[in-house]
């Protein structure tokens, strides 16, 4: 048994301990073990039961609010089991300051960590917070709706209605994102050359309706990925990347992200991929396991999303994962998700066909990049086998013409034919 995320270990009873309650309350709760060393050995407790009350007492004496807890005595080796659970009255606090936890540490939380448990306290969200600007108007959105849903008229009772003005005649921090103009930060869009330290084109769009914003992405996306091929009096579309896979990715990287900071969402455009990443993690209640799986318990914009929801442009369930995967059914290389608590990145790769490799062929050919080419020792970090079986397959992808191989000896380093 090992300290995690929702598991610490105490040798027994000192107020390092509250500090982590308070961690557990602010967030999706855990699991305090007294009586078990850091290296998670057990060495019991001389009264375990004297221990509960004096647990009992330093949590209702020092963190407020109360939290939930219970206490359990396992009586077969002498320890104590402190559960805590996800508070409702957020922020939790010990010794006036709020705590979370990062892996198996316990520190304190910033102010707009802060300021995002007060929300969530009082069952807010950032979107449901009065807009900065008061003097917003609509053209994108009401041309959007009326295209749509073949909307009659656009008036306060359809902004009501989709929840961006209250009762008071008040918008939103949701609504001021669809607004015509805004004072958020939007895209910023680098299309790379061969390296990435050579910039052929940036464009930053920002301060528009996310709607018009996203249309822009669209459009440079086209003329980097998407052409048309003469085939007798016939025009062929063709993809290099997805335009649905991308389209997804940006808009659920607008509907997602985290909005109260003065970060944009950045696309890096690349010879052979497509990286979008969204500032903020996941929201605390769900899971990377749910994300990847493509189980929305939770959306961080709701109002937004149902927006979003109304125009056609996400589904009601899921992240979009599975729509992103679908559209690589057929390709050799697949979609990356990675997420980490300041952001997440969907990386779309180049489709390619399957050039008649199966087994570990298939698995290294995978791992290899038509740009950035890479050596022996970098491939076999991702493989399961030798490094002998792992030379012998480099060997036959380079001598069919599939790979090419660069320099000699210990530098020579393996990238896809172009």
């Amino acid at each position: 048994m090992q300290e995690s995320k929702d598991l610490e270990f105490k040798e027994s009873v000192t107020n390092s301990f509250l500090k982590t309650v308070s961690a557990y309350a602010n967030s999706t709760g855990g699991r305090v073990l007294f009586g078990i060393d850091d290296d998670g050995k057990t060495v019991g407790l001389d009264n375990p039961k004297q221990t509960c009350l004096d647990i009992e007492n330093k949590i209702n004496d020092s963190i407020i609010p109360q939290p939930d807890y219970s206490l359990k005595i396992n009586e077969f080796d002498a320890t104590v089991e402190l559960t805590v659970f996800p508070g409702r009255s957020k922020p939790y606090l010990y010794r006036s300051k709020a705590y979370k936890r990062n892996d198996t540490a316990t520190i304190p939380v910033d102010t707009l960590g802060l300021s995002r448990l007060v929300l969530e306290g009082q069952n807010l969200s950032f979107e449901q917070l009065a807009a900065s600007k008061q003097d917003l108007s609509f053209t994108v959105l009401e041309n959007r709706l009326t295209a749509k849903l073949s909307l009659e008229s656009f008036t306060t009772d359809t902004l009501k209605t989709l929840g961006l003005l209250d009762e008071t005649g008040t918008y939103n921090n949701a609504a001021e994102l669809l607004a015509d103009e805004n004072g958020f930060p939007g895209i910023d869009i680098a299309v790379f050359g061969d390296t990435i330290n050579l910039i052929k084109q940036r464009k930053t769009l920002e301060h528009a309706s996310v709607l018009a914003e996203i249309d822009s992405a669209l459009e440079l996306f086209e003329t980097q990925y998407c052409y048309e091929e003469i085939k007798g009096m016939e025009r062929i579309r063709k993809e290099l990347i997805p335009l649905e896979a991308f389209r997804e990715a940006i808009t659920n990287a607008i509907v997602h992200r985290t909005w109260d900071v003065p970060a944009h969402i950045r696309i890096s455009m690349f010879d052979d991929r497509v990286e979008v990443a969204s500032p903020g993690g996941l929201p605390a209640s769900m899971t990377v396991d749910e994300y990847l799986s493509d189980m929305l318990s939770v959306r961080r914009n709701g109002i937004l999303a149902e927006v979003f929801l109304r125009l056609g442009l996400i589904e009601a369930f899921g992240t979009g994962i599975m729509r992103i995967r679908d559209t690589y059914k057929g390709s050799i290389k697949k979609p990356r998700f990675q997420v980490s608590d300041n952001a997440i990145v969907v990386t779309l790769p180049l489709l390619m066909d399957n050039p008649g490799l199966e087994g570990d062929e298939l698995t290294v050919f995978g791992l290899l990049s038509g740009v950035r080419p890479q050596s022996t020792s970098e491939l076999a970090a991702k493989v399961t086998f030798s490094r002998s079986k792992l030379l012998r397959i480099l060997k036959k992808l380079v001598e069919t013409g599939l790979v090419t191989a660069e320099g000699t000896g210990r530098g020579q380093k393996y990238r896809l034919q172009r």
